[in-house]
This record gives structure tokens, sequence and C-alpha cells, in this order.
């Protein structure tokens, strides 16, 4: 059981199907991942729900015009085989209009921001 890969096809497919929102169980790396994406524009909103152990994330989901705006995910770095890149190694996701989130030493960021900022990591997924 992967919990990023879990979350990531979750989204996937709710969106798919024409949902509104999702809700996912809580955790910190998880509520880091859903505010990336919700500052990149795939996610629409994300809100805390419960307390202590009862915790659950309400991930609202965006559309377009064209449809969902998640149309793909992709798992980069798995439980039995982790992946990293460098700065050097990180590449634009379909031709800059995707996203690929990676966890590095200052926390979790997409690929630009990384690039940016001239830090490597574990790379996660891919989302366009």
């Amino acid at each position: 059981m992967d919990p990023i890969s879990n979350l990531i096809v979750q989204i996937k497919n709710a969106s798919d199907a024409g949902k509104d929102m999702v809700t996912v169980p809580y955790s910190r790396m998880k509520e880091e991942i859903l505010t990336v994406l919700e500052k990149e524009g795939f996610v629409k909103s994300v809100a805390k729900r419960g307390k202590k152990i009862h915790k659950s994330i309400d991930v609202g989901l965006m559309y377009d015009t064209y449809g969902p705006r998640v149309k793909g995910v992709k798992r980069m770095s798995h439980l039995s085989k982790r992946m990293y890149g460098g700065v050097k190694d990180l590449r634009p996701v379909k031709q800059g209009h995707g996203v690929l989130v990676i966890t590095t030493p200052k926390g979790i960021l997409t690929d630009a921001e990384a690039r940016r900022q001239k830090v490597g990591g574990e790379l996660l997924f891919k989302i366009w």
C-alpha cells in the first residue's frame, strides 16, 4: 500500500467521474503535496477535517472547459524502487503543461521551483 499513489489515483479517478470533491485520509506529507497541487492549479481547495485519529482532507477538484484539470498521473518513485534526480535531470513534463512533484531538503517542490532553488531530490510523481 503506497499512500501517495493512492492519493493521486483517487484524485484522477474522482475527476474522471465528475465528482466535485474527494476525501482522503490525513497525513502531513499528503497535505503538503495537496497544497503544492493547489498552488499549481490542479485542485481547487484543500481543507483539513476532524481531530486526532479521525483526521481527513477534503480535496475540491478543478475543471476547465475541456473537462477535468487532471488528465493523467504517473508515479515515478515506488516503495521498492526509489528514483532520485539532481537539478540537471529535471526536465519539463509534457512540454510545460504538466508538473513533476519532488521531495527536497527544502520541502516538497515542483520541478520548476527545484530548478530555481538549484536543489534535487526524490521524484514522487508527474501530473498533467
